[in-house]
């Protein structure tokens, strides 16, 4: 029995690990995917206009001609899409390997490159040695960058691109012996990249067309399986996306011989997507293949039609009193779905809620997939079916090419159903759909000053929000320290962390996300089309000395309830040392320098004004010195020399922090006298600055001293008021 326990337990590790691989490839894809909107767009109108039948179509020719203006426009239009869709291997190489590679990305991408061109000319020099084209198997070459190479498509970019950040993650910091050291680090990387695809390529030469006609037969078999295996297709899709596999699953299929194989216009095209775009640019092409757009067209009728109908569904059965603050969150994720095709939001917005809805939607997915089919619907897309891309790539294509009105026709039915099921099921099964829940559904995990840091986002310049928001995330990961790897998706931060057990799922929702995805060590949080920049933001956020320090920024609260208590109001009066009856002991912190005290709500901060980070006072210093106000212990000395946190005596967290975005200086003007660990008295110099210095480059001074730890205080009281020395009663803390 304990045999077959450790089994289990490996056998699940094994599991996670192997997500958690499959999560990073499936996020490495959205780099190059990313390009094809952009690319689909310079493809799609300049081969529309440019081709003979919409021209005629349209009685455009006297003023699209070839050879006029016009025509030269959206013939570079197209051609410059068309490089994008021609050279995605290409694309691929560097984007997985960035995608996948742990630091110094740019590396990675160079060497993706260098591995993708040499393994594809080692494969070219065999190929002339066994006699050239002629003697391959026929349609088994292409031409990659003008190199003759075997008709690998995405696959070989992939293989490239996996195989460098592999290398890339375990080489880049590597030391070489001192004769080679110029060498060694970022350097060894396109290094050892060269000469290991060097033999890739001849490996591939032999290995290659095994896997090519094995894959030929699997598509064959694709392909024969008719609606019900489109309909599969469809449901497999939808079902993968709350694991973010969906790319891993359908990439294959849009861009390998998985998806068919084709020819046009003389050139062997494979894969769904290729195809469709081949015959896109094609002047020949009257129909496009329906065996290649049954793995797109599937889109459009319930991204459009079927997910807002469903938004509209969950709106109408809120209750009363609340439609009006979920009326503006779902018809926002509507219109995402139905223009863009980004469906993940709305999606997640009943997942977590309600996965038997997910469920009956991925079915309902799997048949739109299977009515297209049926139909004959020809319309491929970029990435997402939205009505953009319906736009391009069906209506501006014409109805005899793509048959694009039964979208229209299967869509209308799908709003209907969406409706009535969605409406029937919320309603009947009581399912708590936003605008359903309960007013006390949510309780109070975090002190107040948490919740209220998302009104942060306001602060002019939004530097402080946008890093308190990052704080959020960060410390809902579990710290920097507990970051293995991080990168996001269209909608979704992507995480793998080094323990599962520290990311708290309560404070990421606190930060802004819609919902928290666990496996193993893999964490996938849920943000919207807004993901890359709270990214951007959180990678920033980590290079700061903050990052290091989020204690000082959250205090950890033993008891949360939902009802705030009731404070007693202390007294202005009491001696340092007195004790207030009825309030306990009271404490006292001195003034931190010389200058002119201001209440807290004063400082040109909204961090500190809103009293996010804790309470205080601030002063407006009349000299260059900050002190120690009361005795204690040094927590940190920032490494920027700006901010001290220490802790008194008693047991009060204080934060100082001098002037307002002052960590921008990194150190510059700033010395500090104490280090950490350090005891010091009331009254010590902790830092001293250049005011004149600092004031110059544009930086106010304004100084909060912040009790953190305040709400284990019955009252705080700040005294200190106009001029003041150093050493005068500055706040009084009742216990």
């Amino acid at each position: 029995m304990k045999i077959q326990n450790i089994i289990f337990r490996r056998t699940l590790v094994m599991k996670d690990k192997i997500f958690g691989v499959l999560q990073r490839v499936g996020r490495s894809f959205m780099l190059p995917i990313a390009l094809l909107p952009v690319a689909g767009l310079l493809l799609g109108l300049g081969s529309s206009f440019t081709n003979a039948t919409t021209i005629e179509t349209y009685h455009l020719g006297n003023i699209i001609y070839e050879g006029g203006l016009l025509y030269t426009i959206l013939d570079i239009m197209s051609k410059a899409g068309s490089a994008v869709f021609d050279n995605l291997a290409l694309l691929f190489a560097m984007g997985v390997s960035i995608g996948m590679a742990k630091k110094e990305k740019e590396v990675a991408a160079l060497s993706g490159a260098i591995a993708y061109l040499v393994m594809n000319t080692a494969i070219s020099a065999l190929i002339s040695a066994k006699g050239g084209v002629e003697a391959m198997a026929a349609n088994s070459t292409t031409s990659v960058l003008g190199i003759t190479t075997l008709q690998m498509g995405v696959f070989g970019g992939i293989l490239v691109g996996l195989g460098v950040a592999a290398l890339h993650n375990r080489f880049y910091k590597i030391e070489l012996p001192q004769v080679l050291s110029f060498f060694g680090g970022t350097r060894f990387v396109p290094i050892i990249s060269t000469v290991v695809y060097l033999f890739v390529g001849v490996i591939m030469f032999f290995l290659w067309p095994v896997v090519q006609s094995g894959i030929s037969h699997l598509g064959t078999l694709v392909l024969r399986s008719g609606y019900a295996g489109t309909w599969i297709y469809g449901i497999l899709e939808r079902a993968l996306i709350p694991f973010g596999l969906h790319h891993v699953f359908y990439m294959p299929f849009w861009q390998t011989e998985l998806g068919g194989s084709m020819m046009i216009d003389g050139n062997m095209v494979s894969g769904a997507q290729n195809i469709f775009f081949a015959e896109l640019a094609s002047k020949s092409t009257t129909e496009f293949s329906v065996s290649a757009t049954r793995f797109m067209s599937g889109k459009f009728p319930f991204m459009i039609f079927g997910l807002p109908a469903a938004a509209f569904a969950m709106y109408r059965a809120a209750r009363p009193e609340k439609k009006k603050m979920v009326g503006s969150l779902l018809l926002s994720a509507a219109l995402t779905s139905m223009i863009t095709g980004i469906t993940e939001p709305l999606e997640f917005t009943f997942l977590f809620v309600a996965p038997l809805m997910y469920a009956v939607h991925c079915v309902l997915a799997g048949l739109s997939y299977m009515l297209m089919h049926i139909l004959n619907v020809g319309v491929g897309m970029t990435f997402s079916g939205g009505a953009i891309d319906l736009t391009l790539f069906g209506i501006l294509q014409g109805n005899a090419k793509t048959h694009w009105i039964w979208i229209v026709v299967v869509g209308l039915v799908y709003a209907v159903v969406y409706y009535f099921v969605f409406y029937f099921m919320i309603t009947k099964l009581n399912l708590k759909t936003p605008g359903r829940e309960p007013d006390d559904v949510e309780p109070k995990l975090y002190r107040r000053s948490d919740v209220n840091a998302a009104k942060a986002e306001k602060k002019a310049g939004g530097s402080a929000a946008v890093d308190m928001v990052s704080a959020m995330v960060l410390k809902g990961l579990g710290g920097k320290a507990n970051l293995s790897d991080l990168d996001c998706c269209a909608t979704r931060l992507r995480v793998t962390v080094q323990n599962a057990e520290l990311v708290d799922d309560a404070m990421l929702k606190a930060s802004g996300a819609s919902g928290v995805i666990h496996k193993g060590n893999g964490v996938q949080v849920i943000y919207g089309p807004k993901v890359s920049v709270i990214k951007s933001n959180l990678e920033n956020f980590m290079e700061t000395p903050e990052a290091e320090h989020l204690d000082s920024l959250f205090a950890e609260s033993e008891a949360e309830t939902t009802v705030e208590e009731t404070k007693p109001e202390p007294e202005q009066n009491s001696a340092p040392a007195e004790k207030a009856a009825g309030s306990g002991e009271c404490l006292t912190l001195c003034t931190h320098m010389n200058g002119t005290a201001i209440p807290l709500e004063e400082v040109e901060d909204e961090v500190f004004s809103q009293k996010i980070l804790g309470d205080g006072i601030a002063i407006r210093p009349a000299e260059g010195k900050l002190y120690a106000p009361c005795d204690g212990t040094i927590e940190t000395v920032f490494d920027t020399r700006h901010a001290v946190n220490m802790t008194s005596a008693d047991g009060v967290e204080i934060l100082m922090h001098i002037g307002i975005d002052t960590v921008k200086l990194e150190g510059k003007y700033f010395e500090a006298h104490v280090s950490d660990g350090q005891a010091v008295k009331k009254g010590d110099l902790l830092i001293s600055f250049d005011m004149e210095a600092i004031t110059a480059a544009g930086y106010k001074l304004t100084t909060p001293m912040l009790v953190c730890n305040v709400d284990d205080y019955a009252a705080l009281t700040p005294v200190a008021k106009g001029t003041v020395s150093v050493g005068e009663t500055a706040i009084q803390l009742t216990k």
